[in-house]
């Protein structure tokens, strides 16, 4: 999409793992941690997929996709045990937190939109909340209520959305992803995207989002009416 046809906005929504912090990485370790006995591999073809899933979606693709011999509680519990593990060591990502900051200086309303549930968020970020209370709300999808499916479907920011003190109309809200999943949401609930994937994430994942950048030091807020950098 070119740069004219860039709408002004005025209210952001961010999604959070592996575009705010370093977290997909994180997940592709646990996964192949428990599918190496069985001899299998979590790739990037699967993440392509997943990225976004509500726990409960995550847990029937891979019992589903890799044959595995249990149940999805048990599955639950031992990824969960792993999370407990390895979440603690998350960092944000380049330009993520200078953004944050940025937008709030400036009065400029930003939400969170993540599919973690509270219990995933809190075992994230709970080494950063000083950033994260930058947020005027968080909608944490796994576990909040008002969001009945999980993304793609765009459930997750229109809810996002409605709870802002103005209720602002969907097309002036900027989504922040990573995950193609997740641009659909936020084309889905009429909203722009800007996609920050992954470099392995094959291009096609890309086109739907309004613009694509390789990190979100390169976002320029004025091309969306936002104010610049100081």
């Amino acid at each position: 999409m070119c740069e004219t046809t860039y709408k002004n906005v005025t209210h952001c929504i961010f999604d959070m793992d592996g575009l705010l912090i370093d977290t997909e990485q994180l997940y592709t370790t646990v996964f192949n941690r428990l599918l190496s006995p069985y001899g299998k591999e979590f790739t990037w073809a699967h993440k392509g997929q997943t990225m976004g899933f509500h726990t409960h979606q995550l847990i029937k693709f891979l019992i589903d996709t890799f044959e595995l011999p249990m149940q999805p509680d048990e599955l639950h519990k031992r990824l969960q045990d792993d999370y407990k593990e390895i979440f603690p060591t998350t960092k944000f990502l380049p330009g993520a937190e200078k953004l944050l900051r940025h937008l709030k200086k400036h009065n400029i309303p930003i939400a969170l939109a993540t599919s973690s549930s509270e219990e995933s968020f809190n075992l994230k970020t709970k080494h950063l909340t000083e950033v994260f209370d930058l947020f005027h709300h968080k909608v944490l999808g796994g576990s909040d209520p008002d969001v009945k499916i999980g993304k793609p479907n765009p459930d997750i920011f229109l809810v996002a959305a409605r709870r802002f003190p103005d209720c602002p109309d969907p097309s002036k809200c900027l989504v922040f992803e990573d995950a193609p999943n997740g641009v659909q949401a936020g084309v889905s609930a009429g909203m722009q995207t800007v996609m920050v994937p992954d470099p392995n994430l094959p291009k096609e994942f890309t086109q739907k989002a309004t613009i694509v950048l390789n990190s979100l030091e390169d976002f320029k807020p004025e091309q969306f009416g936002l104010p610049k950098f100081d």
